[in-house]
């Protein structure tokens, strides 16, 4: 059976913007975000996380930081009762070719191929316009900006919804 997901962007969704983060010391979680998984999960959503981190290509940090971080993230995601589904991060940097690196679909189309995933009743939910294309790309037309990583233009945008923070996006995904 298909299921409903919320594809999530890390930096600037889940936790607040620090330009190449893999410290644990200064991961800060967005004000919300645990009700925000919490009522996501009653919704019978399943989450990813689909993460940009070109910052192990320019080497500021290595995959076994990043692997670190992310570890500690789950578990503190686990303490609160939120299962994630799984996690893709594309560690390239913004010149490369990969087909992974947002503003590609290529981490939402892993997804859909280890999971069946019902493209259809799906979210993207980010705070740069690369996570909207990308979220089109792979299909997925219920899209959410956040005003709380990136500055955007909201008047170019192709997103669907803006919200200043996650913890507002139980009044647009409330089924």
């Amino acid at each position: 059976m298909p299921i409903k997901t919320i594809f999530l962007d890390r930096d600037g969704v889940i936790n607040k913007e620090v330009n190449y983060l893999f410290k644990i010391s200064e991961f800060e979680f967005i004000d919300g975000i645990f009700d925000a998984l919490i009522n996501f999960q009653k919704l019978d959503y399943q989450i990813i996380i689909i993460t940009n981190q070109s910052g192990i290509a320019r080497k500021y940090y290595k995959e076994k930081d990043y692997q670190i971080l992310t570890k500690w993230m789950l578990g503190q995601f686990q303490e609160q009762g939120i299962k994630i589904l799984d996690i893709f991060h594309c560690p390239h940097d913004p010149n490369s070719s990969c087909d992974c690196r947002k503003p590609k679909p290529g981490m939402i189309e892993k997804a859909k191929d280890i999971y069946d995933i019902d493209i259809k009743n799906s979210w993207m939910i980010g705070d740069k316009e690369v996570d909207i294309s990308a979220a089109n790309a792979g299909g997925i037309e219920n899209t959410i900006l956040v005003r709380s990583g990136h500055l955007i233009d909201e008047r170019n945008s192709k997103a669907k919804f803006f919200l200043d923070s996650i913890k507002q996006a139980k009044e647009v995904i409330n089924q």
